[in-house]
Formats: C-alpha cells, structure tokens, sequence
C-alpha cells in the first residue's frame, strides 16, 4: 500500500549537524517529520526501514531524517499514516505547518521544510491534517527504547 506519513520523534534538546544543512539546534519537545512512501513496497516498506533505523542506531545515514533517527538524542514515538497514490506530502506538510527547520525534508520539492516543531503530543493534530486534505489516517506507536509497534 503507498501512501504519506508522519514520524514523531521526541528529544530533549541538542544541536546535531544534518548533511548539507550543517549544524541544527532542535528545541526540546518533538518533531514531526512528514514523508511520501510511493515507491516499491509502499508504506511498510519506507515507514518500517525509519523503525528500524531508530531501534538500531548503527546505520550510515542516507537522508536528513535519518540523521534524526539514528542520533541517541531523539526517540521516536510513532507514525500516522495515510493510503494515496498522490503525492500528497506537500499538502500534508502545509495542513500541519507551524514553526519548522528550514531546508529539513525538502530537497525534491518547493516546500520550505518537512519537519515541524511540537512542544506537546502532536498525534491528534497530525490525524486532523490528514482530515483536512482528504486522507483517513491510521496511527502506530512505537514501545519506547524497543522501535517496535502497536496500535
């Protein structure tokens, strides 16, 4: 099944050098990440290889959200997720919109970022903006420390 996303990732506060961007001060709370699984193997495939990514920690990053993921100063909590065949991140990015890192996320498109700031529980909101452009969302927790998932 293809589809857009939303990781949740929780840290306490840190400055982590993220590829051509350079060194980043991410604010405590959490982040959100918002990304499209239109490829081979769809959403399992991409969402699984960010958990997996995050429980290992031992990985050679390839995008700017891995950089987050494999950084021990962020967590991450979950996932929404929403089945399309559009590319509809863009959209989705800008129904959650708010305070953002500039540049995160978006080099394939015109979107000033893809990763957003949150001080509290973003998940309700993030199945809101999925609401809002038309796309039914299915939430995912992980079981913190183990990348796991449950509903």
């Amino acid at each position: 099944m293809k589809g857009i996303y939303c990781l949740v990732l929780e840290n306490d506060g840190c400055d982590l050098e993220v590829g051509r961007l350079g060194p980043v001060r991410f604010n405590a709370g959490r982040h959100l990440y918002v990304g499209s699984a239109l490829g081979p193997g769809g959403l399992p495939a991409r969402v699984g290889r960010h958990f997996r990514l995050a429980a290992a920690k031992d990985r050679r990053p390839r995008w700017h959200i891995d950089r987050l993921l494999l950084s021990p100063a962020f967590a991450l909590e979950g996932a929404v997720c929403g089945a399309t065949e559009k590319r509809l991140e863009c959209r989705l990015a800008n129904a959650i919109g708010g305070k953002r890192v500039s540049g995160f996320g978006c080099t394939d498109c015109t979107c000033d970022s893809h990763l957003f700031y949150r001080q509290d529980d973003p998940f309700e909101e993030i199945a809101q903006a999925f609401d809002a452009i038309g796309i039914s969302a299915v939430t995912r927790k992980t079981n913190k420390g183990e990348g796991d998932l449950f509903v």
